[in-house]
């Protein structure tokens, strides 16, 4: 079939939903599709125009469009430049050649209509991915009003676009418990996880050995102390009030160590927070090259991983599958209804602390950097359940099934225009060349 992947972000851009688009990019062409993506010239948060316009990528046509003006400069900004990539996208699809499916993530909110459109006009088989679910995260945000004409207009629209799409793809149980509130036909819903890669462990080496030969832990000069690792994006859902308060009150265990690696918004506040108590021992870092990241995730003793109240089901950090695939205990600051909380309750190798109570994530922290024996067996059973269920190869499985039943709906529905063409013919044949012609 031609797929048509439609984001804001694409390789070689860093955010997540940029490496799952290119992942699954790559594995449809792996699958003998032709697949190509319209996504920003601009890398993600980033004003200007830096890529090429048009260029393959392991296989991919990449179709870039438009640029960033303004970055993260605002959320009216951010509207505007959302606005020239919707514009810049209707234009490009209709430009390039018809395709059989499009597969329309969430940045920018909505283009999955634009996928409807497609579908109208072309008759494009349409996949509603749900990355972020909108206007539900304006609310939590307080951005909007729950009963405002605004938000019941969004809320119309995502509807529409839920209910009409083919095939809708959500990441969680909290995720698709939202959706089924939407009264959307559920049976065209399919609950597909983000993903990561299981990392390979230093072969011939025990725990300790390959603690020490990571390459982090002697550019940060971490010893033999337990660290304790944020890694991915601080965005607005994500709670770091609890991580700065766990932090005040470990100022004196010298044999804790913490690492916030990323960006996003609420990084820049949390930084502050830790300056601010005159807390030294953390380290700093941009988000790391995508090669890097199994030792990056191995340097780590303990994951942390948050989200506020309020964003169950909005959204489902990818950060987690990264966390379980280098084999490390994780300690989740969120609710316990999350699609996190219950991957680490299933396969036990983490702990759930209630947003806001700093001295239970103290505790916990406090626990596991006092017994190896724990980091290990959790860890090993984190492992344990990506080999066997959230691992890479399980979500691409999924897709391929997902697609397989629209790649039958489609051939369907040529083998249906085609026996109609063949009526059509007997019927003007039978009829004689004069009707014909004037019908």
């Amino acid at each position: 079939m031609r797929i048509l992947l439609i984001n804001q972000t694409f390789y070689p851009d860093v955010a997540a939903t940029a490496q799952h688009g290119h992942d699954l990019a790559k594995f449809l062409v792996s699958q003998g599709h032709q697949v190509s993506v319209i996504a920003s010239r601009s890398l993600y948060g980033r004003a200007g125009r830096m890529l090429p316009a048009h260029e393959w990528v392991d296989g991919i046509e990449i179709h870039r469009v438009g640029r960033s003006l303004y970055g993260k400069a605002g959320l009216f900004a951010r509207s505007l430049d959302f606005g020239l990539f919707y514009l810049s996208t209707v234009i490009k699809s209709l430009e390039i050649a018809r395709h059989d499916i499009c597969i329309c993530l969430t940045t920018p909110p909505y283009i999955p209509l634009l996928g409807l459109a497609l579908r109208s006009l072309r008759g494009t088989r349409v996949v509603y991915w749900v990355m972020d679910l909108y206007p539900d995260i304006l609310l939590a945000t307080g951005v909007l009003d729950e009963k405002s004409a605004v938000t019941l207009l969004l809320e119309s629209l995502n509807r529409l676009a839920l209910r009409n799409a083919d095939r809708v793809v959500v990441l969680g149980r909290c995720m698709e418990d939202r959706v089924r509130a939407k009264r959307v036909d559920m049976s065209h819903v399919w609950r597909i996880p983000v993903w990561s890669e299981i990392f390979a462990q230093p072969s011939g080496k025990d725990l300790n050995e390959a603690r020490r030969d990571n390459p982090y832990r002697r550019e940060w000069n971490v010893g033999d102390r337990t660290l304790v690792m944020y890694s991915g994006n601080f965005g607005i859902g994500h709670d770091v009030e609890t991580f700065a308060r766990a932090a005040k009150q470990l100022e004196h265990d010298d044999d804790i160590m913490f690492a916030f690696v990323g960006g996003g918004k609420r990084k820049d506040e949390l930084m502050r927070a830790m300056r601010a108590m005159k807390f030294e021992r953390f380290v700093e870092a941009d988000y790391q090259p995508r090669e890097r990241l199994g030792d990056l995730l191995s340097a780590a003793d303990i994951h942390l991983a948050s989200m506020r109240p309020g964003y169950e089901g909005v959204m489902v950090p990818s950060k987690i599958f990264g966390t379980l695939g280098a084999g490390r205990p994780v300690v989740w600051v969120g609710g316990t209804k999350s699609e996190v909380s219950s991957v680490l309750r299933d396969a036990d190798c983490g702990f759930t602390v209630t947003p806001g109570d700093a001295d239970s994530l103290v505790d916990v922290i406090r626990r596991l950097a006092a017994d190896p024996a724990l980091r290990a067996e959790m860890g090993a059973r984190a492992r344990k359940t990506m080999v066997e269920r959230w691992g890479v190869q399980h979500a691409l499985a999924r897709w391929k099934e997902l697609l397989d039943t629209l790649d039958a709906d489609v051939a369907s529905r040529a083998e249906g225009d085609e026996k109609g063409d063949e009526k059509g013919d007997e019927k003007g044949d039978g009829k004689g060349d004069g009707k014909g012609d004037d019908r």
